[in-house]
């Protein structure tokens, strides 16, 4: 019988508060493929750090315990060895070639009808694909079978459980995460094979190894190269506009199948301008930390143009309304400010914390994790003993105390989330709502949000006033907007075996110099307009794409991966010439998958996807005019300085 592994519980729980904290929602998908007891081998993704084991532990279904590998050595000194146990780690011998001493720690915890953890990747990593699956996993499950056989063990067999781990955005705080589980991997197929010889042997286990992979490939989002993941999920972010509009159980299918369409070469004749309006988009929000669905939030479009004719008042007056109403919003909020005030050492040392690895993103969370878990270890117990001093160190202070730590730690996270109302603001200031000015605003900030949201569109809001409304002279150059036009690329992890193309069903990668120099932060008031501009080509670009994919009709058919095309569509075997041999007359089989446009677009409309009509006077009239900035182009706005046109008020408020 095993130990109830205390410290891992333990752990798990800090591990689940951690990230409750940092992500808005972690959504379970196929927990009914995890068997409630009897051994398993769970074998997950492993793309953010220590995050992905705390992930899978603090939500893996029925609550089971997870036996994670550790270097054996690290057993020989006694109490490091029950710590170690208790934790819920086994040891595994390395340097061992003989395969059952190197599982035996394995073995054992199997016997006992234990879930071991395993990360068949083999190293965390950022990649836009997965890039290998390594054999361990593989030999772990068959040698058990095999140990177990020649014992004569009773009860079920060892089965392998892939399990993805799916980030929205893996180092962005209150991001969402996706955690799928694929259906289990029984050894019967394998095992009369694997019982065999030892040519045969490796042959089972190259299979196995092969079954995993092909599950979490079809569980997880893969591109054949960075720029086309890019594109990817800025036409996603273009198609659903709003916050968390996609269903978490759709993202991973709706995103393979964006990477999918754009992976498909000279699927329409604008196909290159689109990936590159997309792919410049993506770049200047990546630049400015800004994100389309904020920015679409505001109604940015109609508010920004200076030639259209309104009699609204001037711009100083519409800009005191948006401060009276910012502060409306603040005062209302105490209760949640008194906690940020005292969680905000947290968000400034965890922002400082993710700069350290600036240019490995799979360590940027764990790093914003760990740094706040620990200064928080500091702050609630100081806390704790201020508040406790202050009631006179009395049991009843005491309790108090502990009740109020827990309510801030508690309501901080959920008032992060939370949503409220703007209060009416006739009532506040006496004045009447149809008053067209009033309702600029409060079409601004009037929407139900979460506090988080919120924020972020307060603060996007004044940097795009900070940006239109400043001098067009201050507008950077072509020449130095250019690096901002250029999207970071992650550096090469060292230790990804790239010789061999792991992901299925994709076209090879392609290779591209990493892009990894510094730059700094740009200026709201020298970029905005730029921005938004590009926003403006961005959805024109994305509308034209899908007009000419309508007009090609149903016989026109996209690239798609396997599990997308058995789906959804079909799959051919194709003749394809062997690398270096073309005119040998060498030829190999290649499974490709297609899908029909039509059934893509309906697809990706039933999910939700709003795709916009291309219409010259809903498009160009609200953006090329009021935010170009090349030279010889002029507005309105440019002549005189006493120029009242510029004015903020959403697209829907009529004007007479």
């Amino acid at each position: 019988m095993s130990d109830i592994k205390t410290l891992h519980r333990v752990i798990r729980r800090l591990a689940g508060w951690s990230v409750w904290s940092f992500f808005t929602e972690v959504r379970v998908v196929g927990a009914e493929n995890v068997p409630k007891d009897g051994p398993i081998i769970v074998t997950a993704t492993h793309h953010n750090m220590i995050l992905d084991p705390a992930i899978l532990s603090s939500y893996f279904p029925h609550r089971r315990v997870l036996n994670y590998w550790s270097k054996a050595s690290l057993f020989t000194n006694p109490a490091l060895a029950y710590i170690l146990h208790s934790s819920g780690n086994i040891p595994v011998d390395r340097k061992s070639k003989d395969r059952q001493v190197l599982f035996q720690g394995t073995f054992d915890a199997l016997a006992r009808g234990e879930a071991v953890a395993l990360f068949p990747e083999g190293t965390s990593y950022t990649e836009p694909r997965i890039m290998q699956v390594k054999d361990g996993a593989a030999w772990a499950a068959l040698e058990y079978t095999k140990w177990a056989d020649e014992r004569d063990l009773g009860g079920p067999g060892v089965k392998v459980i892939p399990a993805a781990i799916v980030y929205t955005n893996k180092s962005k705080y209150r991001s969402d995460v996706i955690m799928e589980f694929g259906q289990p991997i029984s050894m019967s197929e394998y095992k009369e094979e694997f019982l065999d010889v030892e040519s045969t042997r490796r042959r089972a286990v190259k299979r196995l190894t092969r079954a995993i992979e092909e599950q979490l490939v079809e569980t997880t989002i893969n591109a054949p190269d960075w720029e086309t993941l890019y594109i990817a999920r800025m036409a996603r972010d273009l198609l659903w506009e709003k916050e968390r509009s996609i269903d978490l159980n759709d993202f991973v299918t709706v995103s393979q199948t964006l990477v999918d369409l754009f992976s498909t070469k000279d699927v329409t004749v604008n196909y290159n301008s689109v990936r590159r309006h997309l792919l410049e988009y993506y770049s200047l929000l990546q630049s400015t930390h800004l994100t389309n669905s904020v920015l679409a939030s505001l109604h940015l479009p109609a508010t920004l143009s200076p030639t259209r004719p309104t009699p609204l008042p001037s711009r100083l007056f519409t800009l005191s309304i948006l401060i009276r109403d910012t502060l409306a919003v603040l005062i209302r909020l105490p209760i949640f400010f008194l906690p940020l005030l005292l969680h905000l050492p947290v968000y400034i040392m965890g922002r400082r914390a993710a700069r350290l690895s600036e240019h490995e993103e799979e360590t940027q969370a764990q790093n914003k994790v760990v740094v706040s878990l620990l200064l928080l270890l500091l702050i609630y117990p100081t806390t704790f003993w201020l508040l406790w001093a202050v009631l006179s160190y009395s049991s009843t202070g005491a309790l108090v105390a502990a009740l109020t730590v827990w309510a801030f730690a508690y309501y901080h996270t959920r008032l992060v989330n939370g949503r409220f109302r703007l209060p009416n603001i006739s009532r506040v200031y006496g004045l009447l709502l149809t008053d067209v000015r009033i309702l600029a605003v409060r079409r601004l900030f009037m929407r139900d949000t979460d506090n988080y949201v919120h924020l972020k569109r307060v603060v996007a809001a004044w940097q795009v006033l900070v940006g239109v409304w400043a001098p067009k002279r201050w507008d950077l150059s072509l020449a130095a907007l250019a690096q901002y036009k250029t999207p970071h690329i992650p550096a090469e992890s060292p230790w990804i075996e790239r010789k061999r193309s792991s992901t299925l069903s994709l076209p090879a990668q392609a290779t591209e110099p990493p892009v990894n120099f510094r730059r700094t932060r740009p200026a709201s008031g020298r970029i905005m307009r730029h921005v938004l501009r590009a926003r403006g080509e961005a959805v024109r670009a994305i509308a034209g794409f899908f007009a000419q994919l309508v007009t090609q009709g149903d016989g026109k058919e996209v690239v798609a991966s396997l599990h997308l095309a058995r789906r959804f569509g079909w799959v051919e075997e194709v003749e394809t010439a062997s690398e270096g041999n073309e005119s040998s007359g060498d030829e190999k089989i290649e499974t490709k998958g297609y899908r029909r446009i039509s059934e893509v677009i309906a697809f990706l409309k039933s999910k939700g996807a709003k795709i916009p009509v291309l219409e010259q006077e809903e498009i160009d009239g609200q953006w090329d005019a009021a935010l170009s900035s090349e030279e010889g182009t002029s507005t309105p706005s440019d002549s005189g300085d006493g120029d009242e046109s510029l004015v903020w008020v959403p697209s829907n408020v009529e004007m007479e």
